[in-house]
């Protein structure tokens, strides 16, 4: 598995991670079963949220004994981000998540109570060794430049943000905002959902044609393509084992430039929207 420099943090991670967005809608021993294989398949990156129902228990359950392997993160709801509820919040996901500290803890989107309590309170949990750093998610580069404002420079690690193949409205202005400020991108639903091209559709031939000229699969070449920007990471869902093996695939995958160029033009990321998709 590729691991890279997640935005300003000292240690690299693992471009391929693992979501967990309805997670715990899988038979419960067979969900915990993949993320403990994408585990061994290299996949240490997992991403929870407070709002994902029991997804937290699950991923306690998985990680269980292998904490130290793992680059942990959880988001809190907005209604919660206060200076005090980021806190209290916090300290309800470790509990769940049978962990003294999150590797990252992220604003899951923007709500009423200003930037600068939220970041507050993820700085005093940053202090008492909770969280080793803390991020956002949703945000566009309005908000980002915002949120620049209100942490401070340097404190904010990661922008959390839908791209896929279909949806690629942050490569205008998000990610090369990120870039310039060595803030990581993660992309969720990379797949989208329930829409990934299928093999008789123009987009799907080209995914299917590079895929067989590496021995991968097309979901592989997806998530390759999604991540050859350097400050891009993918955290695909998988909940079963097989799945997570093939997320893992694309892990070590390389992509010519003009097998780049070729699901770009299939895949054309259209004008900028005034306003990034959120889910």
């Amino acid at each position: 598995m590729e691991h890279r420099p997640f935005g300003p943090l000292p240690s690299d991670v693992a471009v391929i991670g693992q979501g967990t967005w309805y997670i715990d809608d899988a038979h419960r021993p067979t969900a915990v079963d993949a993320l403990r294989r994408g585990l061994d398949r290299g996949m240490t990156h997992i991403d929870t949220a407070e709002m994902y129902g029991d997804a937290e228990i699950v991923v306690g359950e998985a990680i269980s004994g292998r904490r130290e392997e793992v680059f942990l993160v959880s988001k809190v709801l907005p209604s919660n981000a206060s200076r005090d509820g980021v806190i209290a919040a916090c300290e309800r996901s470790l509990r769940r998540l049978r962990t003294d500290r999150l590797d990252s803890y992220l604003l899951h989107w923007r709500g009423s109570h200003p930037l600068e309590e939220t970041f507050a309170g993820f700085e005093r949990l940053r202090e008492q060794g909770k969280i080793r750093s803390w991020g956002v998610s949703n945000f566009d580069d309005a908000d980002l430049d915002e949120a620049w404002g209100a942490g401070g420079e340097g404190r904010l690690a990661s922008n959390q943000v839908l791209y896929h193949l279909g949806e690629r409205a942050i490569e205008h202005a998000v990610l090369p905002w990120c870039a310039e400020h060595d803030v990581a991108v993660v992309a969720y639903s990379p797949f989208g959902h329930g829409d990934f091209p299928g093999p008789q559709t123009p987009g799907g031939r080209v995914l299917e044609d590079i895929a067989a000229a590496h021995g991968a699969t097309p979901r592989q070449v997806a998530l390759r393509f999604l991540v050859r920007h350097p400050s891009v990471f993918a955290i695909p869902k998988a909940s079963n084992p097989a799945h997570a093996d093939d997320n893992a695939g694309a892990g070590t995958l390389h992509l010519t430039d003009a097998e780049i160029a070729r699901i770009d033009a299939a895949f054309p990321r259209g004008s900028r929207p005034r306003r990034l998709p959120m889910l």
